[in-house]
């Protein structure tokens, strides 16, 4: 196509298959970035082969609602006010009502930023509630910045290229004073989450006003893996003081998002924290592939999203746990929708492990 074949529709709907996964970053022995490869890729088709109809409207709808915060909580308010009497497919994706959990009372000197995200709010609000207690115990206290929004991922995703930069120049007004004013730096909760804004530096590089900006911004986020085993000799002690695991509750299956091993490139982290918080890890078959979320493509492609899907509960649900981790809120939603197991974020398990 950029040699100078025009582009038809079975070439959007080629690109458009891509689960951008990043699986094959992962393989490619020389390194190639073939995600931005196919940002550009899918841009430029986007220009020369327009959406129509349907296809077009829900894309619209898309990235007009799940970027939208306090639209989306009341979308999802309401359909969790009405979840039981909702037809199974859309019940799927409508978790439960559920609540932050209580919040710490104590102020610390070391400071991290969270991002609240778009849709975990929400779905999930005891991910960020788990964590800021987790990060209490450990003597840092979590910050949420007033008017952060979505990390831009959903726009990014939906080849909505100049929507995406301004979710990061937002994201990164609004982080700059308290990184200014002695904040450590950023915690991402969501791997997806945290995968796009390491790419920030890289979708600002030419704006003269946020690249130095948003390469600070790239050097100080972490996911809260990362945080969490940085500060080990702290945690060690507190796991020590909980009470044994019941034996019915310590097998579990850790579904590793794409944008955890793919994306930001942390294998074995919670794996290994978990383990050390008493529980005992099945083996994954085929971990290193994608459940079928992938952002929104499980609406826009959920033929293919339904065969992942399914294959990836197989290889969970295999060695017999009582629950299943994740460390991203579209995939949690996403398997959840297929199991009756309880699919959790793991700072939620270390959470509950550690007030035991």
């Amino acid at each position: 196509m950029l040699e100078g074949v025009e582009p038809t529709e079975k070439t959007r709907l080629h690109l458009d298959r891509c689960l951008s996964c990043r699986s094959c970053e992962t393989t490619c022995p020389s390194g190639v970035q073939y995600t931005r490869l196919l940002d550009i890729g899918r841009e430029v088709v986007e220009s020369k082969v327009p959406r129509t109809g349907s296809d077009a409207f829900m894309r619209g709808a898309l990235k007009n609602l799940l970027p939208r915060s306090t639209l989306f909580g009341a979308a999802m308010k309401l359909g969790q006010s009405v979840r039981l009497v909702l037809p199974g497919a859309l019940r799927s994706k409508v978790p439960p009502l559920s609540s932050a959990g209580p919040a710490p009372q104590r102020s610390h000197a070391r400071k991290l930023i969270a991002l609240a995200g778009c849709v975990q709010p929400s779905m999930y609000p005891n991910v960020n509630g788990a964590t800021r207690r987790v990060l209490d115990r450990l003597g840092i206290e979590m910050v949420e910045a007033a008017g952060a929004g979505c990390c831009g991922a959903v726009r990014a995703h939906l080849n909505a290229a100049e929507g995406a930069r301004e979710d990061a120049r937002r994201n990164i007004d609004t982080w700059w004073p308290l990184l200014e004013s002695g904040a450590e730096g950023l915690v991402m909760t969501a791997s997806g989450c945290g995968s796009h804004v390491l790419e920030y530096a890289h979708l600002l590089q030419d704006d003269p006003d946020y690249a130095v900006k948003a390469a600070r911004v790239v050097l100080a986020t972490r996911d809260i893996s990362e945080v969490i085993t940085a500060e080990a000799a702290g945690l060690a002690p507190l796991l020590q003081a909980c009470h044994p695991l019941p034996e019915s509750e310590r097998l579990l299956a850790f579904q590793s998002p794409c944008s955890l091993q793919h994306g930001l490139k942390i294998r074995g982290t919670v794996e290994s924290l978990l383990t050390a918080a008493g529980y005992t890890l099945t083996a994954v078959s085929d971990s290193h592939l994608c459940c079928g979320s992938a952002g929104t493509y499980s609406v826009l492609q959920p033929e293919i999203s339904k065969r992942l899907q399914a294959n990836k509960i197989a290889a969970l649900t295999a060695g017999g746990p009582a629950v299943i981790a994740s460390a991203n809120v579209g995939c949690m939603a996403h398997l959840q929708g297929a199991t009756t197991l309880p699919v959790r974020h793991w700072i939620e398990l270390l959470d509950a492990r550690l007030s035991s």
